[in-house]
């Protein structure tokens, strides 16, 4: 990447952290709970107006009113603009902008993302990221010029990010809450290192990052379907881990355990709790096998990140050239989209997201046990929280146990009698007044919201 900017006024990106008017229903009297707001025809009627532009590959034209990457971009701006009109102002809408040249972008090249803040009332620097990036690619990943309709990879993930905007916005929450449009994702994960860097430049201490890449078809290219569960993504290990944290990790454990992963089995957990059947089917590692995406930037940042992707991948109907060989049709166009299962995707995001945006953030916590016959684990205070849950787990287990060994500590620290640390892997959560509850950080290496949380070495 070449010389970054950012597209904005200092006034303007000053009012990112000003509360705007409150013209907007506030959570008490907003009624039904936010994820009850998403409209499938509304996610419909934004994939049609993304197709509509022809192609959205990164090298189109940037000036076309109609067709290329700069109209779609202007358009998803107008769009924020437009929702952020009705909640009185709510959302201050930034495109962040450098010029890339690489493998996949043989001239410098013009790169934009569009971003929507709604600042948080009481912690605005806690921020938490909906994406899905609004670039389109056919089989050669170099031609700008063919039809590239995008229906799915990313027009069903940037239609969430628009979505959530819509029925978030009518909200107010004590942290931010980020709605990004992401390009470049096919020439090389670009417009992700751009916004992570910008978060980075801004100082944003970054909750979650939900990327949704591919979230809108139920049914995959050889015929087997499945609508009742997104799988979402998680790294292991973290990507910033130093050696010194690494050795630390093989020593006393972690590798399961960073807030990405934790971020995953909170999801799982938030989506079996609403009971209408749709599941979360954790996927651990990074992402698909031999592929990425747009949340991999950020884990190189040290900032927590998940991706959303569907249960089962078409891939006759992705990065493919418009054609019908054999009788099979190829190419990512709407027809082969299932707006029902991307509604409920929206859903969980949006509910996901009211949440993370009420709670506060993990702490980062530390156990010690060694040569003793119970275990001590401490952590700071974390502003916004009013109590602290212990968790637990075997280290042969995936998830941690049903309840917390102890629920709602005012205290920062606790004792555990009787408890050898040598068996388990231990976290903590906070708990807000109203009982939201952040994700569990785990008290090993790398499990905390910086790399050597949990460290214990002596």
């Amino acid at each position: 990447m070449k010389t970054t900017r950012w597209t904005a006024s200092a006034a303007l990106i000053a009012s990112c952290f000003t509360a705007g008017p409150l013209a907007a229903q506030d959570v008490a009297s907003a009624g039904a709970e936010p994820e009850a707001q998403v409209s499938e025809q509304q996610l419909r009627s934004t994939v049609e107006t993304l197709v509509s532009f022809g192609t959205r590959h990164t090298l189109s034209s940037q000036t076309d009113p109609r067709r290329g990457i700069g109209a779609a971009l202007n358009w998803g701006a107008a769009e924020f603009e437009r929702y952020s009109k009705a909640c009185g102002g709510c959302l201050t809408v930034v495109m962040p902008e450098t010029t890339v040249q690489g493998p996949r972008v043989p001239e410098p090249t013009r790169l934009r993302d569009v971003i929507a803040i709604q600042r948080g009332s009481e912690r605005p620097n806690e921020v938490v990221i909906v994406q899905g990036h609004i670039d389109s690619r056919v089989s050669d990943v170099m031609d700008f010029i063919s039809d590239a309709p995008g229906a799915n990879d990313d027009g069903s993930g940037t239609a969430l990010a628009l979505e959530a905007a819509r029925v978030l916005s009518r909200h107010r929450y004590p942290t931010t809450i980020v709605y990004a449009l992401l390009s470049g994702e096919e020439q090389g994960l670009l417009g992700g290192k751009l916004l992570a860097d910008y978060a980075a430049k801004q100082g944003w201490t970054v909750k979650a990052v939900l990327n949704n890449d591919i979230v809108g078809n139920s049914c995959g290219s050889d015929g087997f379907c499945d609508s009742a569960h997104v799988r979402v993504f998680s790294e292991g290990p973290r990507a910033d881990l130093d050696d010194r944290a690494r050795a630390a990790q093989r020593r006393d454990g972690g590798e399961n355990d960073s807030p990405s992963r934790n971020i995953s089995r909170w999801l799982a957990d938030l989506a079996a709790s609403d009971g209408d059947g749709f599941a979360v089917r954790q996927v651990w590692r990074t992402d698909r096998m031999g592929r990425g995406g747009d949340q991999i930037p950020f884990l190189e940042h040290g900032f927590p990140a998940v991706r959303f992707s569907v249960s089962v991948e078409n891939y006759d109907r992705q990065h493919q050239d418009l054609r019908t060989e054999n009788g099979t049709v190829y190419g990512d166009t709407i027809d082969a989209m299932d707006f029902p299962y991307l509604a409920n995707v929206t859903r969980l995001n949006v509910r996901a997201l009211d949440r993370l945006a009420r709670a506060p953030m993990p702490p980062s916590p530390v156990a010690k046990a060694a040569v003793q016959t119970f275990t001590t684990i401490k952590w700071d205070a974390v502003p916004g929280a009013a109590a602290y849950s212990i968790w637990r787990r075997r280290s042969d287990q995936p998830a941690w146990e049903a309840k917390p060994v102890i629920a709602n500590v005012v205290a920062t620290s606790a004792k555990l009698e009787g408890v050898r640390g040598d068996d388990w892997i231990f976290g903590v959560s906070s708990v807000a007044d109203d009982g939201n509850e952040s994700p569990v950080a785990s008290a090993v290496p790398g499990g905390g919201y910086h790399p050597l949380a949990g460290d214990d070495a002596e």
